[in-house]
């Protein structure tokens, strides 16, 4: 996911679509599995010592899977096992040997291997009902050209792709029209003649565009050398040279300077003594280094990736250019105009809620729009501050530098931003890809009342502590959440990873479960 020229648009945008906010509410709907606990003593039969066949034994169970090849159907493409015991498995829907996009369930099962939660979402798609019988009749190059002409509509002749492109073949159940159609996904990501980055569905039979979104997400900074502060950095000696080059987090940590230009990712920086005079680099580094360990002490996450993948900063990015973005290959930091925002990266919690969409682009990959991407933008919030942990407000350190107190936005009270902050008020509008960084606001709340306690609305919640709930609320990230989950799913998963960490009865469940119904879930 990215952050670049969208920023100032979505900004705006928030303030603009303030007054729509409390738009007619439209009924919640959770497209899980109804759980039923199937392992009665009765039905004991079911369970094996083979985990991935009692996961199998219990989805065959399902009305929806009576008569299917479920293990033909379901392919396992995940396992992992929590710190209480709960063995967590992710599944992902193909029909006719073809993935269906976001079609994606999670299956829990407790120490005794009996299934706890099912939670996902699988379209109502039948064999019957695939286009061409799954066969395409079109390139994935044909696709590729498809994309590119369209973007080329938008910006201009393109410059070349951050990212190799390349086109995959899903199912697609378009939930506007109730049609499913063969499509290749592909996405243009590049950064002249403007930053862009947008996914496509491109009809696999004619070339012709089903559905496109911006995956570009923007962000602001504060930094060690900017707000005048000094930082400890890890750097690498090569000769006399020293590099801004931490080789001791996963497979490293880069920090690039693009000279005021749009080339990526620019030039590494070094020294001849060790001691560090630019800046917003000093914040970048420090910050970057500052959320993989959050990652790796708390959950023992390596990295982004969670295989240590490399973290590569570039600051400096253009002309005052009011931004930062993760382009899907790296953190990008503009310098601000010293007006509106300052320099990028002089903010803990803006650094962190970037690098956060990377950790969501490979674990729930929330897609970004609508309900999935407010989700999406939330999960980056809830992070990024929880990381700094020194307020309940986003950006505070860059936003409108010459206005004490000001931010992005506020966890504790998002209608002080033009946020809502429970779900009758959520903006049902199609600007900011259908209200991503407004919608945030009310699980940004929901989190804030799980930590802090307090009353709203008419609720009151018991306060777990920042620790207890950021576990429960990472766990729901990367273990029950899928790319198309709304925020009635997300409801239920995070009581589900509140319940499998903590106890069905606990006051951990009990918090979470209060907190989303203060907000109106």
């Amino acid at each position: 996911m990215k952050f670049a020229k969208v920023m100032p648009t979505i900004l705006g945008g928030a303030l603009l679509l303030a007054s729509v906010s409390s738009a007619t509410a439209a009924p919640i709907s959770d497209s899980s599995i109804p759980f039923e606990a199937p392992y009665t003593s009765e039905e004991s039969l079911l369970l094996t010592n083979n985990p991935d066949e009692t996961i199998y034994n219990y989805l065959g169970q399902q009305e929806q899977f009576l008569n299917a090849d479920v293990k033909g159907q379901l392919k396992i493409i995940k396992r992992s096992t929590d710190t209480s015991g709960v063995r967590h498995f992710r599944l992902k829907q193909y029909i006719k040997g073809v993935p269906v996009y976001g079609a994606e369930q999670t299956i829990h099962l407790d120490k005794n291997g009996a299934v706890t939660s099912a939670l996902g979402d699988l379209p109502p798609i039948e064999e019957q009902a695939i286009p061409n019988d799954g066969v395409p009749a079109i390139s994935a190059e044909d696709a590729i050209q498809a994309a590119e002409k369209e973007a080329t509509s938008r910006i201009g002749k393109l410059g070349a792709p951050e990212l190799e492109p390349k086109a995959e073949l899903n199912i697609y159940h378009h939930e506007e029209d109730g049609q499913t159609y063969l499509v290749y996904i592909t996405e243009v990501n590049v950064l002249e003649p403007a930053p862009l980055r947008t996914k496509y569905f491109i009809n696999a039979l004619d070339g012709s565009i089903v559905s496109q979104f911006d995956i570009i997400n923007f962000a602001t900074g504060t930094g060690t050398g900017v707000l005048g502060d000094t930082k400890t950095l890890t750097t690498t000696q090569s000769g006399s040279t020293f590099q801004l080059k931490d080789t001791t987090r996963g497979n490293g940590i880069q920090t690039h300077s693009a000279n005021n230009s749009s080339s990526l990712p620019g030039t590494l920086l070094t020294s001849s003594n060790n001691i560090w005079t630019d800046r917003a680099a000093v914040d970048a580094h420090a910050y970057a280094a500052a959320t993989y360990d959050f990652y790796k002490n708390k959950f023992n996450r390596n990295g982004l990736d969670g295989n240590g993948l490399l973290i590569r900063s570039t600051v400096h990015y253009g002309s005052n250019y009011n931004n930062a973005f993760w382009n899907g290959a790296q953190i990008v930091f503009g310098d601000g105009d010293g007006s509106l925002f300052r320099s990028f990266s002089a903010d803990l919690d803006v650094v962190g809620h970037e690098l956060t969409h990377g950790v969501i682009e490979y674990t729930a990959d929330l897609e970004y729009r609508n309900e999935p991407g407010a989700l999406n933008e939330a999960f980056a919030d809830i992070m990024g501050n929880t990381i700094e942990s020194k307020n309940w407000l986003l950006g505070d350190d860059i936003y409108t530098p010459n206005i004490p107190g000001d931010a992005l936005r506020s966890l504790s009270n998002p209608t002080l931003y033009d946020q809502p902050d429970k779900y009758s008020d959520r903006y049902t509008g199609t600007q900011d890809n259908g209200g991503v960084h407004i919608n945030s606001g009310i699980i940004n709340k929901a989190y804030y009342l799980a930590a802090q306690g307090g009353t709203h609305n008419g609720v009151t919640v018991s306060g777990i502590g920042r620790d207890k709930a950021v576990r429960i609320f990472y766990s729901t990230l990367v273990n029950y959440l899928t790319p198309t989950s709304k925020f009635a799913a997300a409801k239920t998963a995070t009581i589900q990873a509140a319940k499998d960490l903590y106890g069905a009865n606990s006051a951990e469940a009990t918090a979470i479960t209060k907190a989303y119904q203060a907000v109106g879930l």
